[in-house]
Formats: C-alpha cells, sequence, structure tokens
C-alpha cells in the first residue's frame, strides 16, 4: 500500500529542521528514513512509537501522520 507521509515529513521539518537531523536523533541512516518515507520500506508497530515520541504525535493521531 501506498501512503502519502507529507504531514509526517512536515512534522519532521516543523520539529527538527531537515529528514537529515531526525535520521541522526533516531540513529538511522538518511537512506533508511528515504525508504520509509517513500513506501519502499514499512513501518514497524516501534518505528511509529520511537518517531511519535520524538515528533510529539499522540496515539490518537498516528493514523492522520502513518496511514493517510
Amino acid at each position: 500500500m501506498v501512503y502519502s507521509y507529507s504531514k509526517l515529513k512536515g512534522r519532521i521539518t516543523e520539529r527538527y529542521g531537515t529528514q537529515a537531523s531526525f535520521a541522526k536523533k533516531l540513529g538511522i541512516s538518511k537512506n533508511s528514513m528515504s525508504k520509509k518515507l517513500t513506501c519502499k520500506t514499512e513501518f514497524s508497530q516501534s518505528d511509529i512509537e520511537k518517531w511519535s515520541e520524538l515528533l510529539g504525535i499522540e496515539k490518537g493521531e498516528y493514523e492522520e501522520y502513518f496511514f493517510t
């Protein structure tokens, strides 16, 4: 399934300035992040939880950020 992560990308920019800065905070490569944001690899439940924690996304908001 292909999702649009525009809202998630906006939140990353809002909180961390760049995707590279956020990738560093997550401890993953920019390439790994890019693959997730372009639907080449899926988000695991633990990915969603970790990203949400760092981005200030509540559980009730997961759908609007990760499943649209």
